[in-house]
């Protein structure tokens, strides 16, 4: 029997991204034991996977996540952040790994001086590159995501005049460049004929309360009143997904949902559209052509330029539309 440690510390998108390496490696290599590692703040991503036997954490103490790891007695470490705190495990525990390529030198060139020299492959076929050594295929069924019956939203949860079917709007994201401004959103809600739900943290609760404004009995701004995989079943039982760049996209796009997805800072070509696999479906993207963009692989917390033409170009009549088309 051989046992794997799989490593992904952060972030929820690119833990969602991870999963077909799970699945695969654990239904396709016989009798293989997966453990998963990664920070405590995103457990919840992967806490109900069937496919993961084991998780560990990266929490307070990095000398006891250690301990813990080497009486685990590996036989391989496949690592798909492949970072300095990844090297840190490997070289701890000794064991044969096998890392993906992060494509950083690529991503620079594509940033730095607008030259796209990236493969036309997404992340998700890169990670099961790691794996492939031990016979494992990508089986084509796209991400996994899964909650718990007692995380499963009930009907009081959401206003009554949502019940019957709403549009998920996901105006949240990791990084200010990422995010479709609050005054488009606002317009996007005004003219729109259907109920929508927002859906962010807790740093989208102003934005969302300004957006919901325009008509609080059509819009519903659910930023910070639910947990992670809360929204997460909101996601799942929306009819649409409008979203930026983050991770609530990717749980879309595993629970095959209708997504169009609005870029900023980031492009598609950098491999992380939604990813449905196999499944006859195709997302969505709206974005724009300006000379600056991609600016950053990540994000920033403002346009450097401040003139965020990236997101401000993006259409909200052709929104509108595209939504009107979906539904």
């Amino acid at each position: 029997m051989a046992k794997f440690l799989i490593i992904r510390f952060s972030s929820i998108g690119d833990i969602v991204l991870t999963t077909p390496v799970i699945r695969c490696l654990k239904l396709q290599v016989p009798d293989a034991e997966v453990h998963f590692l990664v920070k405590d703040s995103f457990r919840s991503v992967v806490a109900h996977n069937p496919y993961i036997d084991k998780i560990h954490v990266l929490a307070h103490s990095w000398e006891l996540m250690i301990e813990e790891l080497k009486t685990e007695d590996y036989d391989y470490i496949i690592d798909l952040h492949h970072n300095t705190k990844t090297l840190r495990v490997k070289n701890a525990l000794r064991k044969k790994s096998f890392s993906f390529y992060k494509l950083n030198i690529e991503k620079y060139i594509l940033t730095s001086i607008k030259i796209n020299v990236l493969p036309k492959i997404h992340i998700v076929d890169r990670y099961m590159k790691t794996v492939e050594s031990f016979g494992v295929k990508n089986d084509g069924k796209g991400l996994d995501y899964f909650i718990s019956r007692e995380e499963e939203t009930k009907r009081e949860d959401i206003p009554a005049s949502h019940s019957a079917g709403y549009i998920a709007c996901v105006i949240g994201a990791a990084h200010g460049t990422k995010r479709w401004p609050a005054h488009k959103w606002k317009e996007f809600c005004r003219e729109i004929n259907h109920p929508v739900i927002l859906l962010g943290g807790k740093e989208d609760m102003v934005n969302g309360n300004e957006i919901a404004a325009v008509d609080t009995v059509k819009v519903y701004n659910a930023c910070d009143r639910f947990k992670l995989n809360e929204s997460a079943d909101l996601i799942r039982k929306a009819k649409l997904v409008i979203t930026n760049d983050t991770g609530l996209m990717h749980i879309a796009a595993a629970y095959k949902k209708i997504i169009i997805s609005l870029w900023g800072n980031t492009v598609p070509s950098f491999g992380m559209t939604p990813y449905y696999g196999d499944f006859s479906l195709t997302s969505l993207q709206l974005q724009t052509k300006v000379w600056c963009r991609p600016c950053s692989k990540i994000g920033y917390n403002k346009c450097p330029l401040g003139h965020f033409k990236c997101m401000e170009k993006i259409s909200v009549d052709e929104l509108l539309e595209r939504v009107r088309q979906k539904i």
